[in-house]
């Protein structure tokens, strides 16, 4: 599973992480995810559009890192575009409750910023 980011301005990263976010899928993310959220920016927007597959595990990484970002006086969003699969877990399981999440792009940024 591959992990990039792109820092957009002194304020604002977008993470996107793209493939099966399965247990091989996270040990793939895990320490770059952290790494980035450890040296998070304010606004960090986890791009999870190109994910197809997401499991517990998953979702606990999610989790973990969206604290890890939050105790570093940034915040964290998931922008999902289209992805109905992995809305419909993170909405079944209540994360989208716990970490916004947005199908829009610009909401999702202005969101992270707030």
């Amino acid at each position: 599973m591959p992990i990039t980011f792109e820092d957009t301005n002194d304020v604002l990263r977008h993470i996107r992480l793209t493939g099966r976010l399965d247990i091989p899928g996270i040990d793939a993310i895990s320490q770059t995810f952290t790494q980035l959220s450890e040296h998070c920016k304010r606004g960090n927007v986890v791009d999870l559009s190109g994910v197809t597959f997401l499991v517990s595990f998953g979702i606990r990484e999610l989790i973990t890192n969206a604290k890890l970002i939050q105790q570093r006086g940034g915040r964290m969003v998931i922008f999902l575009g289209d992805n109905k699969a992995v809305y419909k877990t993170l909405e079944t399981t209540g994360i989208a409750s716990l970490i916004p999440t947005f199908i829009d792009a610009a909401q999702a940024d202005r969101a992270a910023l707030e």
